[in-house]
């Protein structure tokens, strides 16, 4: 009885049990017949036979023991001699072994970090009903969220939803407490937030609706788990002080659990405050301005209500508003996504994780195809073994069984391996950073679900090559000595199926890689419209020691005077907000003359920055036409502004800008300057207006100075630091290089690159043994038909033709197709490529070229045993 019964008899125990009672009772039956041949009664015959088959339940316990019993000596049989096998070919397992090790463990580090992002539900309650609300028409100029009266009447009219919150999230402060002062960033957010996500904080208690009785009416604060062991050393005594958070005072009242981390996974918190105390914290609040739009709204869809439902209702309300609001509310349609994935960034996000997956997914492709060769080269040399255990009487089935019992110790050992070594690997990532921002991977019960289902994927994959051989197998020409020449394109043509596979993968991976590098290329060739490279960004905020504009911008002067004094500084400038560092969205202009401010009627949606003097010097933006701001531009003169390319172009077409005026912030503003384009919220955006304000004519009075020097980093922040302390010493001064700061908008170009990079070596590697094993195992299997072609005259490519053609005209066949599957898979690679570009010469050429190298040396080591070949020394051996 073969395995597949025995499991099958497991799913009808029934049917088995008949069967054995009813072969107990034939045998009873002739036993009765035999005792009344022998001259007993019925009676005493029918007892007597029961009496030596004893209890029928114990007799078939019996019989199903010694079944399961034979079953595992059986297996256990069959694994001491896969075994032995793998013992007498310790290279065959050990490359086995190692490729997939290999294979497996690249997979599951990709899978933890798609686990970690996608799959890994938020730790809030019921995340699958949280949704969070989006304008329809989305694009890096247009606004993001809502305003905060906005907010509340689709909070009281909405029917869908049974809970509505809304947050602030771009909150930065000074956050003092004892002898400790630390810059710290959080959420400010409505007072219903904690109980709309269903979280208990781990000490205290969180703040809630009851606590809001209007504006700066609840100063109570939440710290986060990090927070409070990093500033406050894990002190419980915390709960209940006061803190000052920009001067303010705050009372916490709680600490969040070590697993909430707010409602995105690559921006943790330090800290929730009510929004109601917005003023507070930010010297400004917006709970009463339908134009500010800084809510962005969260909501929990009631049950039984689905998303198409509730943004028919939210969009009957968006129209509502607008009826009601002309003035300031346009009416545009909403839609509902689910936050976690910083709002529409989400779809980059999804794409370049499963784009990557499905490229590692053919690594693992490629490298079970290079194994199943080897399984099928390995059961042709055994071809004559297994056709005598078929003589001798076994069944097919159990030669089957064997192989794939050989194919899965391989894929258990390959599989424990690569889980082994994926998980010192992403313990080495997390210790030396995080993933993306404060995100870690952690290994958990999905990782190991399919570390076994690759592994035994892996198993089926290369043991269908021999089973498919050993099913077509003919025992009478196995038994023969010698290779079948009539019949040799039929033997390999399965292994020349498989290597053609394997090589068009490698190729297409090879070609990812290669568009990688030019993609890092383009990024680092991008132009930005600033040089990051040579400057220190020294960040302080002005308004957490001056509550005066004035003053503070006499402060901000003093320190730039500071900082352009301070040897090696060659320019230094300062800006409100550096470009590509997230958060940024569009403020509406106006054209002359307009009255109703409403956003439907605004021009254009710009990234507005304030400057000093001096910064575009600093920052090497350079300055096409007209001047820079100066210290005339104050307050009490007119409103000036210098725009880039873009927004002159979309403003006023091909007319000459300087002079032009636009309304801003209900300011009539003279363009004074056109600046060059660049790059301000992130590297894929396409041109974007953008307008310049200097600091005197701005309500932002957080400044980031911009100092260039040619002193090495760590001189110039030490400079620095002690320069610009002695002006305000209370307040904490954060330096770094500019490049540093741009590490996390560059990590998708060097993660691409270093994931396709290694992706493409191990593709390679595994293109390099697929063509040698074929080559060198051609080689093998002709040498005599090769010496005989040496004695009868051959030339030496004649000889080569006749040794490696065959993976040669492979290595061609499949080049061409993955260069072809690559140009295919251009829409893939977009999503994990900067400017992905399959087609690019450079890209083509490098692949083909790669390729020829990779089979030159492949082959290389076989044809010279081709050459090498002595007839007589192979007719001496016969």
């Amino acid at each position: 009885m073969s395995i597949f019964i025995r499991i099958a008899n497991l799913l009808r125990r029934a049917q088995v049990n008949r069967d054995i009672d009813a072969e107990l009772q034939s045998h009873i039956a002739l036993r009765i017949e035999d005792n009344l041949a022998q001259g007993m009664c019925p009676a005493e015959a029918r007892r007597d036979a029961v009496l030596r088959f004893g209890n029928p339940m114990a007799t078939r316990e019996r019989v199903l023991a010694a079944d399961a019993v034979l079953t595992i000596e059986r297996e256990a049989r069959d694994i001491r001699y896969v075994l032995r096998q793998l013992r007498r070919a310790p290279g065959f397992a050990a490359t086995a072994i190692i490729t997939l090790t290999l294979a497996i463990g690249a997979n599951l580090v990709v899978f933890s970090a798609l686990n970690a992002v996608l799959l890994r539900p938020l730790d809030v309650r019921n995340p699958a009903s949280l949704y969070q609300i989006r304008h329809q028409a989305w694009s890096s100029g247009r606004l993001l969220t809502t305003s905060y009266p906005a907010f509340e009447d689709i909070r009281k009219r909405n029917n869908t939803f049974s809970a509505m919150a809304g947050v602030y999230g771009y909150s930065h402060a000074l956050l003092r407490w004892q002898n400790t002062s630390i810059l710290v960033h959080g959420d400010e957010v409505t007072g219903n937030y904690f109980d709309l996500l269903g979280v208990e904080p781990a000490l205290g208690r969180s703040f809630h609706s009851a606590d809001e009785l209007g504006p700066d009416s609840a100063p109570y604060i939440v710290l986060s788990d990090a927070l409070w062991r990093n500033a406050f050393h894990a002190d419980p005594v915390v709960i209940g002080a006061s803190v000052a958070l920009n001067g303010h005072s705050f009372t916490v009242i709680g600490v969040a659990s070590p697993r909430f981390h707010g409602t995105e996974r690559f921006v943790w918190p330090d800290y929730w405050v009510p929004l109601v105390n917005q003023s507070q914290v930010e010297g400004w609040d917006s709970l009463h301005s339908r134009t500010a739009m800084t809510v962005t709204v969260i909501g929990r869809l009631k049950p039984g209500v689905t998303p198409r439902q509730a943004t028919e209702n939210l969009n009957a309300i968006s129209a509502q508003l607008a009826r009601e609001y002309p003035a300031t509310d346009d009416g545009q349609p909403l839609r509902l996504i689910h936050p976690g994935l910083l709002g529409d960034d989400g779809d980059v996000i999804r794409g370049f994780l499963w784009s990557v997956t499905a490229l590692a997914l053919l690594v693992l492709a490629a490298a079970c195809a290079n194994l199943a060769a080897l399984f099928a080269a390995r059961t042709s040399d055994r071809s004559r073994e297994l056709a005598l255990r078929v003589a001798l009487g076994s069944s097919r089935m159990r030669l089957l069984r064997q192989l794939f019992f050989e194919a899965m110790t391989i894929s258990l050992f390959g599989g424990a391996a690569g889980l082994a070594c994926a998980n010192l690997l992403i313990g080495l990532m997390n210790r030396s950073a995080p993933f993306v921002g404060a995100l870690t991977i952690h290994i958990d019960a999905r990782i190991y679900l399919t570390s076994a289902a690759l592994t035994l994927a892996s198993a089926l994959l290369m043991g269908l090559a021999p089973a498919f051989q050993v099913l077509r197998s003919s025992p009478i020409q196995g038994m023969k000595n010698g290779p079948q020449h009539t019949r040799r394109l039929r033997r390999f043509a399965l292994r020349d199926l498989l290597l053609g596979v394997q090589i068009a993968i490698c190729a297409l991976l090879i070609t990812a890689s290669l568009v990688a590098v030019r993609g890092m290329h383009r990024v680092f060739n991008t132009p930005l419209g600033f040089q990051p490279q040579g400057a220190m960004l020294a960040d302080f905020d002005l308004s957490q020691v001056e509550h005066s504009d004035d003053r503070a911008l006499q402060k901000q002067d003093a320190m730039l005077d500071a900082a352009r004094t301070t040897p090696g500084v060659t320019a230094a400038g300062a800006i409100s907000r550096t470009p590509m560092t997230g958060g940024m969205h569009g403020v509406p202009v106006y054209r002359p003359g307009t009255t109703a401010f409403r956003l439907d009627n605004s021009v254009l949606a710009p990234y507005v920055f304030s400057i000093s003097p001096g910064y575009l010097v600093a920052a090497r933006t350079r300055l096409l036409s007209g001047r820079d701001f100066s210290s005339q531009d104050t307050a009490k003169t007119p409103f000036v502004a210098i725009v880039n390319e873009t927004f002159a172009h979309q403003m006023w077409a091909d007319s000459p800008p300087i002079g032009h005026h636009f309304i801003l912030s209900n300011h009539l503003t003279e363009v004074v300057g056109i600046a060059e384009n660049g790059k301000y919220h992130d590297l894929q955006e396409s041109p974007q207006p953008v307008v310049y304000l200097p600091f005197a004519q701005s309500e932002d009075m957080n400044a980031v100075f911009v100092v260039r020097s040619e002193r090495a980093p760590r001189e110039i922040a030490t400079a620095l630091e002690q320069r610009l302390g002695t002006i305000e010493p209370a307040v904490p001064i954060a330096i770094q290089s500019w490049s540093d700061t741009l590490a996390g908008e560059l990590f998708p170009a060097r993660a691409a690159t270093v994931a396709l990079g290694v992706i493409g070596l191990f593709a390679a590697m595994l293109a390099v043994t697929g063509i040698f094993g074929m080559a060198a195992y051609s080689v093998s299997r002709r040498k005599k038909e090769l010496g005989i072609r040496v004695a009868l005259g051959a030339r030496k490519t004649q000889l080569l033709r006749a040794a490696i053609g065959r993976p040669i005209a492979l290595l061609g066949a499949g080049s061409v197709l993955g260069l072809l599957a690559g140009i295919l898979a251009t829409r893939l690679l977009t999503h994990i490529v900067y400017q992905a570009d399959p087609q690019d010469p450079l890209v083509l050429g490098g692949a083909l070229l790669a390729m020829a190298l990779l089979g030159t040396a492949a082959s290389a080591i076989p044809a010279r045993r081709a050459l090498a070949i002595d007839p007589a020394n192979l007719m001496r051996e016969d």
